[in-house]
């Protein structure tokens, strides 16, 4: 029996079919229980819990002073860095902010869509936000640009960044320096469920923020659900999870390559290839097991965890139609459509938080350094949800302005409608009183 899961969708019930488009996220009861305690304790007693919280999840010793990372940290990180991944967080900030400066809307349009009537929107930026940058499993500095990037191009006013502690009680040094690159000063120390607590309420150190965004683990999820109340929570972002598609006009090893990558993250990733093509399913499931062996024992296990079980492996599908089918139902963070006739595929696809086409478009490429956020909506939100972008650190007013004449010939109109839906001041509003009353006014001077 092959280490790789094989799932067929011609033998699977309706019902073994819909287990399969589950991801570990998708009940977070159990978690927000736990979370609950946390929340509480972070409202009523600030930086004390988490230093708390620190000692008890993090096995670090902190205090006030040390729970915000000092500006000579923050200046000093790049000497602490091999040159190789400096020159890496350099290109990927240049990539990330260019991309993000193309995105941004024209902040103001007006248009004369009816005669005498200028509408449109206009663009503003959010006030604050914070950007989680996960450790756990590893160091994701990454996170920290593909979150702070966009925030800072669109102009937030305060932009900080909230992270576990790492055992030496700091922050990841490669986070620090992409704080220095990107001109964000302030650094947090705390992660999970706290984290989001202490910039919802804030503490004595950490400031209240107006959002929070970036990935996290279930506990995250969990406090973001409990607290959206507080703080607009962001976009969806949990574990891990890809889709490949694949067809015989590429080498079943280059499937199985992309199948390891969203994998290795953890055992609560899911990761899948989608194929219409028996032998090539089996083809891609032999060639996994010597990729393992590349790996190191740590990452390795975490894929074999995923792909041997009900979060990943190969889909086989009867038919690329319903390969297709299966692909739009799951929705996933990441797609690859490996195919020499990608583009043809694109209009069959409608949810996705990414599409990569292409062999040559590999995952680790736009998950770290390609331009377009790798913060992209998880657990089957991408059927309505997009990746994190300008737009996410933005709102949009509307903005109108009617001149005498075209009042007059919509205000009947609005009239009637207040009317019907029985609102009498509404009426009065668009009626001769407000006629007499502009006719009774005298004209500003100005100042």
């Amino acid at each position: 029996m092959s280490p790789v899961a094989i799932h067929d969708l011609a033998k699977m019930s309706a019902s073994a079919r819909t287990e399969l488009l589950e991801r570990t996220e998708a009940d977070l009861a159990d978690t927000i229980k736990k979370v609950e305690p946390i929340i509480a304790a972070v409202r009523e007693r600030g930086d004390i819990a988490l230093i708390d919280l620190a000692a008890r999840f993090d096995g670090v010793v902190l205090d006030r002073e040390s729970l915000r990372i000092s500006s000579d940290q923050i200046a000093n990180a790049e000497k602490e860095l091999d040159p190789e991944i400096v020159n890496a967080i350099r290109l990927s900030v240049q990539q990330v902010t260019r991309f993000h400066l193309a995105q941004m809307p024209e902040m103001l349009w007006l248009s004369e869509q009816t005669e005498g009537a200028l509408i449109g929107d206009r663009w503003t930026s959010i006030d604050s936000v914070a950007c989680y940058v996960p450790r756990g499993k590893g160091f994701f500095p990454s996170s920290a640009i593909m979150t702070a990037v966009p925030a800072k191009v669109a102009g937030v006013g305060r932009v900080v960044i909230v992270t576990p502690p790492g055992p030496d009680g700091s922050a990841d040094a490669a986070t620090r320096f992409i704080a220095s690159l990107i001109g964000v000063d302030e650094i947090y120390l705390c992660g999970g469920a706290q984290a989001v607590a202490a910039v919802a309420f804030g503490t004595e150190t950490v400031p209240k923020c107006a959002k929070m965004v970036g990935p996290g683990s279930p506990w995250v999820s969990a406090a973001r659900q409990l607290l959206s109340n507080r703080i607009d929570p962001g976009s969806p972002a949990g574990p891990s999870e890809l889709l490949v598609y694949a067809d015989n006009s590429v080498p079943a090893a280059l499937a199985a390559l992309e199948l390891t990558v969203e994998s290795e993250h953890g055992p609560d990733s899911s990761a899948f290839v989608v194929t219409a093509d028996r032998a090539l399913a089996e083809a891609i499931a032999a060639a996994v097991p010597e990729l393992w062996s590349t790996m190191g024992a740590y990452r390795a296990d975490f894929s074999r965890t995923v792909l041997g079980g009900q979060n990943g492996g190969i889909v086989l599908a009867p038919s690329i139609e319903a390969a297709f089918d299966f692909i739009n139902d799951y929705a996933a963070e990441h797609l690859a459509v490996l195919s020499t006739s990608a583009f043809e595929l694109l209009p069959r696809i409608r949810n996705a938080g990414e599409i990569l086409i292409g062999p040559h478009s590999a995952i680790s490429i736009a998950n770290f350094v390609l331009g377009p956020s790798h913060v992209l909506p998880t657990g089957g939100r991408a059927n309505t949800a997009s990746p994190l972008s300008v737009f996410d650190f933005m709102k949009r007013s509307s903005i109108a302005y009617l001149s005498q004449a075209a009042y007059h010939r919509l205000a009947p109109a609005a009239r009637i409608f207040a009317g019907y839906e029985g609102f009498a001041a509404h009426a009065n509003s668009v009626s001769e009183v407000r006629d007499r009353i502009l006719s009774n006014s005298s004209p500003s001077t100005g100042p």
